[in-house]
């Protein structure tokens, strides 16, 4: 009697586990974060930062701290480059304590860190910042390609953006790239932009943000990445989302798109930064780009979003409001 019922459950939890394992190659794993009692929401964004502690990574991560305390903030978001030159070696790279647990060690950043991937990240062993793992050594850490986050009134979809980019294939150069899991690549690709598609239609988010690690637009060294202006802009400005935070220019930047309103916001700050390296953009458009060191908070309620931008010395840069008439909108 026993080894039936004890059957039964292996075999209620093998279909359970092939359930999920066939609902998350059809759709963006999901996860929840909680909103403020008062119903506020806030948080940090760096990116371009794995330098252990060098550029003055340390110094930008300690104004985070004082910023992060000050908002109370709920998490952080890394637009991706988390550990350079070439990503992690494996889950006992000691880069991965030298880069993030020894250097964001502010009472108030002891939060959820949402990463993605960055071009530098896939120089490396990937697995090993998407595995469990590194959760385990710090409870912060959460890794994965693409996925949904759900707060309150509001939507992140963070998209896996390296794998877009051609060169990195075509003429990767000394650089050697891990692209277990990628291929077949335009399956892949397709997959995703259909994910993230279906997704951002079937949201009822009051706002929107796409987070990924390529610009899409840009004035900085790297500037437009004419994959993602191709395949994810159409994307974006179909489903009104309301901003595109990114890093991979080694800057900080806000651009708004004359065509869809679509707010992009570069946060790449995190440590080594380019001085100078900027091209002319429209000046009706561009409303910030600081060359230098540093990262962005957001505060988002039902009806109003405010993000900042900071310096490495914790100097406010630039302020934008963004209001939405949700009676109108019904």
């Amino acid at each position: 009697m026993r080894g039936a019922v004890f059957s039964k459950v292996v075999l209620l939890c093998f279909c359970l586990w092939l359930s999920l394992v066939s609902s998350s190659s059809a759709e963006l794993q999901r996860f929840q974060h909680p909103v403020k009692a008062d119903g506020s929401l806030s948080f940090l964004v760096v990116g371009d930062w794995g330098r252990k502690g060098l550029y003055n990574q340390s110094e930008v991560a300690f104004q985070m701290g004082l910023e992060g305390g000050k908002l109370d903030i709920d998490f952080v978001v890394s637009t991706g480059d988390n550990f350079y030159e070439d990503g992690l070696t494996g889950v006992d790279d000691p880069a991965f304590q030298q880069s993030f647990t020894n250097i964001y060690t502010s009472p108030s950043l002891q939060k959820q860190w949402y990463n993605v991937l960055g071009n530098h990240d896939y120089r490396g062993d990937v697995e090993a910042q998407l595995s469990p793992i590194l959760r385990e050594k710090d409870r912060r850490w959460l890794c994965l390609r693409s996925f949904i986050l759900q707060a309150g009134f509001v939507d992140f979809f963070f998209v896996d953006t390296t794998p877009f980019v051609d060169k990195y294939f075509t003429h990767p150069g000394d650089d050697t790239y891990d692209w277990k899991g990628i291929y077949p690549r335009q399956e892949y690709l397709s997959t995703l932009l259909t994910d993230v598609d279906t997704a951002l239609k079937e949201s009822d988010a009051t706002w929107k943000i796409v987070v990924g690690h390529h610009t899409i637009l840009s004035a900085g060294q790297h500037g437009v990445t004419i994959e993602l202006l191709n395949h994810l802009l159409p994307i974006l400005r179909e489903n009104k989302v309301d901003m595109y935070i990114n890093g991979h220019d080694h800057c900080l930047e806000h651009i708004i798109d004359s065509e869809s309103g679509i707010h992009f916001l570069t946060s790449g700050g995190g440590s080594k930064a380019w001085r100078g390296d900027v091209s002319w953009w429209n000046p009706e458009e561009m409303k910030l780009y600081y060359d230098g060191q540093g990262f962005m908070s957001m505060q988002i309620t039902q009806e109003h979003t405010c993000f900042i931008y900071y310096d490495v010395f914790g100097n406010v840069l630039h302020k934008w409001n963004i209001t939405k008439d949700l009676v109108s909108a019904v």
